[in-house]
């Protein structure tokens, strides 16, 4: 996958977890906590290994890189995240995100 692919996911992945974080972890705009930094990291080292290029959606995808308590982690932080950009009128990053 080439870096271009890569900054542009961990971008949407980044925000999306620094939403959860602020909401869930009370961090107030100081940065993710270590929690949620290690998700940010663990979710950057899945994607540079991802073996598909094009890459699928992780839910639709056949091999499931993400441990399983990673994996419930970032659902979680996709769920409410996704929620909370729509309630706020970001639709451009739920286009984004259902178009790629």
């Amino acid at each position: 996958m080439d870096q271009t692919k890569i900054a542009k996911e961990m971008k949407i992945v980044d925000r999306f977890v620094r939403v959860f974080c602020r909401h869930h972890h009370g961090t107030n705009g100081a940065g993710p906590c270590a929690e949620c930094l290690d998700l940010i990291a663990y979710a950057r080292k899945r994607l540079e290994k991802c073996p598909y290029d094009p890459k699928p959606k992780c839910k639709h995808c056949k091999t499931h890189c993400y441990r399983p308590d990673y994996r419930a982690r970032m659902r979680a932080v996709m769920k409410f995240s996704g929620i909370y950009f729509v309630k706020r009128g970001r639709l451009d990053w739920l286009i984004r995100y259902v178009a790629s």
